[in-house]
């Protein structure tokens, strides 16, 4: 076994790092997510989204690993030394690896792929990996999906200094819903996916907050936020836009699908608004826009397409 060497920015590296304030951690739905879509993506038992530190990979979203491991064996140690991805088809004709203890015991490792997450400084922080317990092959056109995803890993990077969520409700705000669908958008068009998007506009919170206070206003967005999160996928994307607007990005999802999702949605909300005894119905305006393969992938456009049906609606 080969142990990692260490870049040669090392020192400077680590300061990136630490200035994040990102190890050790709780889990975060914007990270979880790209790890989810990840495995699905690759059909992997294993994708994380790693940081290698001092003496440690700490895994701060994974499915199918430890929280961290020793430095000296780890995978993504490897990875970080170049700009470029690494792949390893099977761990055990790879003399770095053959006899890791990750490849001869559990998770028992034979295929990996990791690309490097670049801060905007230039260090490479930490790795996305995929892995399996199977040899398999891996394309350049996986690379290029895989970068998809990192590119989204870096966009939020980036954007931790900037405040990317909605505090009342834990979904994206409207930067974060920017930044993250125009990059889901980009890996749609590059797969050939269509994607739907929902704009929402809730009825009725003028009036909640005028008869019932801004605390009851309040509780409503939060209960449809909730809603949102149950009654769409792991891998939408979910923002509060403006006080009572709200928006979904479905990847992968074409028109003709869209509308049986959102009769489950608006089924689920009646349903919840009459098992809970609300003092009102929670209500609302929708607008759907789409795209298909070979059509305008643009966020701006798609959103803008969704809020004015949503207005017609409204009438």
């Amino acid at each position: 076994m080969k142990k990692p060497e260490l870049p040669i920015d090392e020192t400077h590296r680590l300061e990136v790092l630490y200035h994040l304030n990102i190890l050790d951690t709780g889990n975060e739905e914007r990270f979880d997510r790209l790890t989810r879509l990840a495995k699905q993506m690759f059909g992997t038992k294993i994708a994380a989204i790693s940081f290698i530190d001092t003496n440690r990979q700490w895994v701060k979203s994974g499915k199918g690993l430890d929280r961290e491991y020793p430095r000296d064996i780890s995978f993504c140690a490897h990875a970080i030394l170049d700009s470029d991805p690494m792949v390893v088809n099977d761990t055990l004709a790879d003399t770095r690896f053959s006899d890791n203890p990750l490849v001869l015991g559990d998770p028992r490792i034979r295929f990996y792929a990791g690309y490097p997450i670049r801060h905007v400084s230039g260090s490479l922080l930490g790795a996305l990996s995929i892995a399996d317990d199977e040899p398999r092959g891996f394309d350049d056109y996986d690379l290029r999906c895989m970068k998809d995803i990192v590119d989204l890993v870096e966009n939020e990077l980036a954007s931790m200094q900037l405040s990317t969520q909605d505090h009342l409700t834990g979904l994206l705000n409207e930067h974060g819903f920017e930044v993250i669908c125009q990059n889901s958008l980009n890996m749609c068009e590059r797969l050939n996916a269509p994607a739907s998007l929902a704009f929402f506009d809730v009825r009725g919170l003028k009036t909640i907050n005028k008869l019932r206070g801004n605390v009851e206003g309040d509780r409503a967005l939060a209960f449809f936020a909730d809603l949102l999160k149950f009654g769409f996928r792991d891998s939408d994307v979910l923002a509060r836009l403006e006080s009572d607007k709200f928006a979904v990005l479905m990847n992968n999802t074409p028109i003709a699908n869209t509308q049986e999702i959102l009769d489950r949605f608006k089924e689920r909300v009646d349903r919840y608004s009459v098992e809970n005894a609300l003092p009102y119905t929670l209500d609302y305006y929708v607008g759907v826009s789409w795209v298909e393969p070979e059509s305008n992938y643009d966020f701006s456009n798609l959103l803008d397409i969704a809020r004015n049906f949503a207005v017609k609606a409204k009438g």
